[in-house]
């Protein structure tokens, strides 16, 4: 049996964990919840905790390899007894690594309106910078995939919940998968393939039984986003023009 490996590459705050666990229900996939996290932490603050910014990077450094070789080795590509692998990622982690694995994997965007998603962001690791959003890495990425031929599905959050049976049913016929309606609810609390972080970041989506409807933002943009918001915002237009509705 040959394994089908699917990629979610998305950004913080965009339903990936929904849409994990929305995979999770399915009958014939595993799913894997950020595998190169540790990695990305590694990277970019070494083996000094403290000067990390996002919560519970002791633990997250404790439970996985940091190593994006053996990672991608034993995890992303090895061995699965499922025909189907889906891997929630995050865009920003793909930092010092080869990206010829892209070549054995389905890769699939999830992208979300920086103007909703920032606001979100900062009650967790305080001011994000563009690259802690994932959206240049998200478009480069989509530029070089297409480049070598492939043409990854995107998903845009807001048209995800405003039609979750309608996107995932294309999203699936895009990937050679037989939608199942068992994708569109789950029961509370989380699933064994959470992460150590899932405390500090899942809380919405342990109390959530399916795609919650989408609601647009009432609160005023903070002001002082307005120059990252600006740097996000045209590779967010990019990637939303060729989104799945």
């Amino acid at each position: 049996m040959q394994t089908k490996r699917i990629c979610l590459w998305s950004g913080p705050r965009n339903v990936s964990t929904a849409v994990m666990y929305a995979f999770a229900q399915r009958s014939d996939t595993q799913v894997i919840d950020e595998p190169l996290y540790a990695h990305y932490l590694h990277t970019k603050y070494g083996t000094d905790a403290a000067d990390s910014t996002h919560p519970g990077t002791a633990e997250v450094l404790a439970s996985m390899s940091t190593d994006a070789t053996v990672v991608i080795r034993d995890v992303i590509l090895g061995h699965c007894d499922r025909p189907v692998l889906f891997m929630k990622q995050m865009a920003h982690h793909l930092i010092d690594i080869d990206l010829s694995f892209l070549q054995r994997t389905r890769n699939v965007f999830l992208i979300r309106d920086p103007r909703e998603m920032l606001p979100s962001l900062t009650k967790v690791i305080g001011t994000p910078t563009l690259a802690d959003t994932g959206l240049k890495t998200q478009h480069d990425l989509l530029v070089s995939l297409r480049a070598a031929g492939q043409s990854p599905p995107i998903l845009d959050a807001q048209l995800l919940l405003e039609d979750p049976c309608g996107v995932l049913r294309q999203l699936c016929e895009r990937l050679g998968l037989a939608f199942e309606t068992s994708m569109l609810s789950w029961e509370t609390g989380g699933i064994p393939a959470d992460g150590v972080w899932a405390p500090y970041w899942y809380t919405n989506v342990h109390r959530s039984t399916g795609f919650a409807p989408y609601r647009p933002k009432s609160e005023p943009f903070p002001s002082e986003l307005t120059e990252v918001l600006s740097e996000c915002s045209p590779y967010y237009e990019v990637l939303r023009t060729d989104a799945i509705c």
